[in-house]
């Protein structure tokens, strides 16, 4: 009995200090504690597992989703895209062909089709193209005005101007007078050489070449050597429905529309380097050689007779050419050109006011850009304020080319006089009340001004001068004009900076071309 107690007791002993079977061993004793954690660390590492095979399944069931939602939005948003390339090229293609057709319409009326007046007007187009994808490649070099620069830098590049013209009135006016009766493989081969010209340069930009200022310089040569043959030929091919402002006014329409053309096709190609839009300038320029090749051969003149009087359509250009050719009487003064040759009164009347012209543009660009940047309008930057008035003498020339294609027969020597008259009076104004305002219109109306005056003075030498000496009488022309433009602006080089003097001083002179121009006419009226 007291054995079996004894049993019990020690039993119960040992039972007390075991766990149950399946739970874990109490902390108390560290081998059971160690068992304890191992146990614990072997669930949490499951549920971990779990959970991450959750996470797993969960992640790339939404990454199908989003896969296919993606697809879905890019399929459909490449399909908009799709679309609205296609329209808006569709667009692209119908603006360009309407404005094609505009175009052919505007070059092509009035009986300009039939005389070949409308060649004329195309091949201006792709020449204008040309001159401006060659300006975009070296407008920040060679071709650039350094108006930042000091006074004396500015004149030497104003002189380098006057360079193409040395040889211009002497030398090309006289060919081209002796060669008119080739006047379209004349006007070929200077584009021609343009586009041979613009590789070259374009190898010597790359290069960094002492060669560029001369070569370019030749490519200006041949750029006034072919707009001096072409303007002597408008008259062989003016039908009889227009005047010659009219016709003169439709190739600067011509000339405004491809420099925009030229311009938007080099000035992106030109961001790679100016070598590339010279390569455009290049294409255009052959194009250009082909069209010219292609004009009517009305263009040229006809060989004269015995009698020294001029056949077909040399003869039909109107009664002045004839008169001109048969009777010229001695002239005086102004009116007496050094190359031997005489011109009517109303002539050099209107080359007066077309160098004045010129003048208050030379003037107005350098004498307001020292000014400017010496003494900058309240209130706005000296940049701004120049580009309003050069943004304001672009839109004038523009407005002035649009305007010449609806003079009519109104009298060229009357508009000009008119827009001189105009001239005068703004000058004046910006002279009395100096602002913003006043200067954006002085250069508007000077950009008008300095166009019609060009225009009208064009459309007289084409009427009163004889065909065998128009060239050479362009080319004078061309050189006094530039002569003009320079002698403008190193007067804005020389006039201190002080805005009511050089307002006034212009001022005067224009009124001297006035005065001038009145001499002129009074005494061919008393001669």
């Amino acid at each position: 009995m007291d054995g079996e107690r004894e049993r019990e007791a020690s039993g119960r002993h040992t039972g007390a200090g075991s766990p149950p079977e399946g739970m874990p061993p109490r902390a108390s004793d560290p081998a059971g504690q160690t068992a304890a954690e191992e146990v614990i660390a072997d669930r949490a590492a499951a549920a971990a597992r779990r959970a991450a095979a959750a996470t797993g399944r969960w992640t790339a069931q939404a990454g199908r989703a989003t896969a296919r939602v993606t697809a879905q939005a890019a399929t459909k948003a490449t399909r908009a895209t799709a679309r609205g390339a296609g329209t808006a090229a569709r667009s692209v293609g119908h603006g360009g062909r309407a404005g094609a057709e505009r175009f052919r319409t505007f070059s092509r009326a009035d009986g300009a089709d039939e005389s070949g007046l409308s060649r004329v007007t195309e091949l201006q187009v792709a020449a204008s193209a040309g001159d401006a994808a060659f300006t975009v490649a070296l407008a920040t070099t060679v071709l650039a005005l350094p108006v930042g620069q000091a006074r004396g830098q500015v004149a030497i590049f104003l002189l380098t101007t006057m360079v193409p013209f040395v040889v211009l009135a002497p030398v090309i006016g006289p060919l081209l007078d002796r060669w008119r009766h080739g006047r379209r493989w004349a006007i070929g081969s200077t584009l021609a050489l343009r586009a041979f010209l613009s590789w070259v340069i374009a190898g010597l930009v790359a290069d960094a070449s002492p060669w560029l200022l001369p070569v370019a310089l030749l490519s200006l040569i041949a750029a006034r050597t072919y707009a001096v043959a072409l303007t002597a030929g408008i008259p062989l091919v003016r039908p009889e429905a227009i005047t010659l402002v009219t016709a003169n006014a439709r190739q600067s329409v011509a000339t405004l529309i491809g420099m925009l053309l030229g311009t938007l096709v080099a000035a992106p190609v030109g961001r790679i380097g100016p070598a590339w839009s010279l390569r455009v300038a290049f294409l255009l320029y052959i194009v250009a050689t082909v069209l010219a090749i292609r004009l009517p051969a009305a263009v040229d003149s006809r060989q004269p007779t015995r009698d020294g009087l001029l056949t077909g359509a040399a003869a039909a250009v109107g009664p002045g050419v004839a008169h001109e050719a048969q009777q010229r009487t001695p002239a005086r003064g102004w009116r007496r050109l050094r190359l031997g040759l005489d011109l009517p009164a109303v002539v050099t009347a209107a080359m007066v006011t077309a160098a004045g012209a010129k003048a208050l543009s030379g003037f107005v660009t350098l004498f307001l850009a020292f000014l400017l940047w010496d003494q900058p309008l309240p209130g706005v930057s000296s940049v701004v304020a120049l580009g309003l008035v050069v943004a304001a003498a672009g839109t004038g020339n523009a407005l002035g080319s649009v305007v010449g294609t609806r003079i009519g027969p109104r009298s060229p020597t009357m508009v000009a006089a008119s827009m001189l008259l105009a001239a005068i009076a703004t000058a004046a104004l910006v002279t009395w009340r100096y602002g913003l305002v006043t200067l954006v219109v002085l250069g508007l109306v000077s950009g008008a001004f300095g166009q019609l005056a060009k225009l009208c003075l064009d459309a007289l030498i084409q009427d009163r001068t004889p065909d065998r000496h128009r060239s050479r009488i362009f080319s004078w022309s061309e050189t006094r004009l530039q002569a003009a433009w320079v002698g403008g602006g190193g007067l804005g080089i020389l006039m201190p900076l002080v805005p009511t003097a050089g307002f006034a001083t212009v001022t005067a002179l224009l009124v001297g071309v006035l005065a001038a121009t009145i001499m002129i006419r009074r005494g061919s009226a008393t001669g």
